[in-house]
């Protein structure tokens, strides 16, 4: 029998390096706009059925992070509901991508910091797959300030309804339809443990979000549930030509030991991991996925 043989990737040439483009882009941004393009495993992710029969429910899912898992997922067996806000080319691109792998795709638009949409997401989830294994809580703003009077109220108050309230509506209304077996992950960052006061309502956010998935594992263990996280350090996706100064684009993610931002591809497996069956056994952890960033 031929042996084949697996070509190991040297991590500092696995993406594009520093510096980047810088064009800006109004927030939330758009994947069409990005210059380099960003990775989404469109031609590396290969699936072996660890999500095959399953229903998956992903917030953010038409760009960046949220397209890759939702790729990973459909070429992993799930069909996905793309919840996203009103970046419509790209929620259709996402959905594209799905039903090429063979799966169903739905998109609904909509802002999550509105309990209500957050409680239609899940039940338009069920309606169409006839159930809810998997939630997602990935969709996040940010917003980039040099001084703590340059956040209104309004927009502290925007950045937690998006970030963490949507989070908690989310996991209560869909802890209700899951059954044992069922996972919840939610993206935090490495911003949770080394926060910069530039991004202090994005920060503690995701400080938030932490501390609730882990305290959250507690409770939805009981009905059989386990829930986590993944912690991403840079990465590259529309939120930071969107959101961040252009001398910081140019140079995002060279302090990392890997010297370059992750590309989203580079995420997805974590999230697949956390969503099947060999993560069985962990429950109210934190995957770190950083490029060498510590992180106590």
């Amino acid at each position: 029998m031929k042996q084949t043989s697996t070509v190991l990737i040297d991590p500092r040439e696995a993406g594009p390096k520093p510096p980047y483009s810088a064009d800006p882009q109004r927030p939330p941004g758009s994947e069409e706009r990005m210059q380099p393009k960003a990775d989404h495993g469109e031609h590396s992710y290969h699936g072996c059925g660890k999500l095959e029969g399953t229903a998956a429910l992903i917030t953010g899912g038409d760009s960046g992070i949220g397209r890759a898992v939702a790729l990973a997922f459909a070429r992993e067996g799930a069909d996905v509901l793309i919840s996203y806000l009103d970046e419509h080319r790209d929620a259709e691109e996402t959905a594209r991508l799905v039903r090429e792998a063979g799966r169903q795709a739905i998109t609904v638009a909509g802002d999550i910091s509105a309990r209500e949409h957050c409680e239609k997401l899940v039940e338009r989830t069920v309606r169409e797959f006839g159930r809810i294994d998997i939630l997602v809580s990935n969709a996040a703003m940010q917003s980039v300030r040099q001084d703590v009077d340059e956040w209104s109220p309004e927009e502290f108050d925007k950045t937690y309804k998006t970030n963490v309230y949507a989070m908690f509506y989310l996991c209560r209304a869909a802890m209700q339809a899951m059954n044992p077996g069922g996972s919840i992950i939610a993206t935090t960052s490495v911003q949770a443990f080394q926060p910069t006061g530039s991004l202090l309502a994005y920060s503690s956010t995701k400080g938030a979000i932490r501390t609730f998935i882990q305290a959250l594992a507690e409770l939805a263990i009981k009905r059989g549930i386990r829930a986590n996280g993944v912690a991403p350090g840079p990465v590259w996706t529309p939120l930071i030509p969107s959101t961040m100064p252009q001398e910081k684009v140019r140079e995002f993610g060279k302090q990392t030991l890997i010297g370059r931002a992750a590309q989203p591809a580079e995420l997805a497996p974590a999230f697949v991991f956390l969503a099947s069956n060999d993560a069985r056994y962990i429950t109210g952890s934190v995957v770190d996925v950083t490029g060498g960033e510590q992180i106590p």
